[in-house]
């Protein structure tokens, strides 16, 4: 296929499915050719502009990819939170320096991925910290604030004037209060020190 056939080809799919990245095994499908023959020719496009190699085995478009379409290809059970999430939800001031996944799966040597997105770190925890939402892999801003405080006490640090909170006020109490029992009582506390919304 021609740079200008993948590139319509990669654009269509955004458009009919909302489909961003894809495998060597499906290009290789869609080309008619061996993955193995693929390679060269997607380092090629890669080397042009027409695609970006997002991780091991995984390309789609130069424009459009969110670390929300990348997680999901990276690890099925992981879930976005922490600061890039609070950032999302506009309850932080800071902005990231690297996406925090939670995952029940261990990666261990591949924890920490380096990918054109920026930075993405899975942290393994329990099934019972773990709670993929029900629709998309963003945490609510409830849950992203419990994780981002599970994660600082966990590295033995104070929430408290780790980053600039705002808009605290917009959290539901219902959610927050739903979303702690599924954490250590130390966390209830934590986040007491910065809301007085958690009973």
């Amino acid at each position: 296929m021609k740079a200008l056939e993948w590139h319509q080809f990669l654009r269509a799919q955004k458009e009919r499915y909302g489909k961003t990245l894809f495998r060597v095994a499906e290009l290789a499908n869609v080309a008619g050719r061996d993955p193995h023959a693929l390679n060269v020719e997607l380092s090629r496009l890669v080397r042009n502009g027409v695609m970006v190699r997002y991780s091991t085995g995984v390309y789609g478009p130069p424009e459009g990819v969110t670390p929300e379409d990348l997680v999901p290809v990276l690890d099925d059970d992981a879930y976005i939170t922490g600061m890039y999430a609070l950032n999302k939800h506009n309850l932080i001031t800071q902005t990231p320096t690297e996406i925090t996944c939670f995952t029940r799966r261990r990666h261990n040597r591949s924890r920490t991925r380096i990918t054109p997105l920026g930075r993405v770190v899975f942290v393994s925890v329990s099934g019972r910290v773990h709670s993929k939402p029900k629709k998309g892999i963003l945490a609510s801003p409830e849950q992203a604030l419990c994780d981002f405080v599970y994660l600082l006490r966990r590295q033995g640090m104070d929430p408290v004037g780790a980053v600039t909170f705002r808009n605290l006020n917009r959290l539901s109490d219902t959610r927050l209060n739903a979303c702690l029992k599924r954490y250590p009582s130390t966390i209830r506390t934590a986040i007491r020190s910065l809301t007085p919304r958690v009973i």
